[in-house]
């Protein structure tokens, strides 16, 4: 048996959460980015399907694409959104988050949240990582010398896209305003 729950933040608890990040930001603002990430990798390690109620692994393994975005040298996420994406990881730096995480079934909710948010800021970044991965991991070149610069090439030219196409949808959807409240975590 399964049971849904659903609740909806509105502007004051997306304030909230605003002040959370950039607490956790300022916090973090004197790390390295590699301490950044594996904070954020072990903090990975903590979830277990096992104990780690269902809704709440979910969401956390999205951190797992985060990071994969920051260290895929393929990708080469430029400064700008590489920035965003540790900003976005800077929460979970924070051993004191909102709901102290050794709580059974709820410790990891805040988190749940924050990841949520992330996500949906970052849209257009994931999207546009997992199109590059679908391309790299479907393109197929012969073997050779030529096959690297090839592929080389191939890949700058779909990353150059990608990346041009990501920054293009994130300039529009600040632009269009749907009546939603406008997320805005860490820009």
């Amino acid at each position: 048996m399964s049971l849904r729950v659903s609740f909806e933040l509105d502007e004051n608890d997306l304030t909230h959460f605003r002040l959370i990040m950039r607490e956790a930001r300022k916090a973090a603002a004197h790390m390295a980015p590699e301490d950044i990430v594996a904070t954020a990798e072990s903090l990975l390690q903590d979830f277990t399907a096992g104990t780690t109620p269902g809704f709440i692994l979910e969401r956390i393994q999205k951190l797992r694409l985060l990071i994969k975005m920051l260290s895929d040298l393929d990708w080469r996420l430029p400064h700008q959104e590489a920035t965003r994406v540790l900003n976005a990881l800077a929460y979970f730096t924070e051993p004191d988050d909102l709901i102290p995480d050794h709580i059974p079934g709820l410790g990891f909710l805040d988190d749940a949240i924050m990841v949520e948010l992330v996500v949906r800021e970052l849209k257009h970044e994931i999207e546009a990582y997992l199109d590059f991965c679908d391309f790299r991991d479907g393109k197929r070149v012969g073997r050779g010398p030529r096959a690297a610069s090839s592929r080389e090439e191939w890949l700058n030219a779909r990353r150059e896209e990608l990346q041009s196409r990501m920054r293009r949808r994130r300039a529009r959807g600040r632009k269009v305003d749907d009546g939603r409240s406008d997320l805005r975590l860490f820009d």
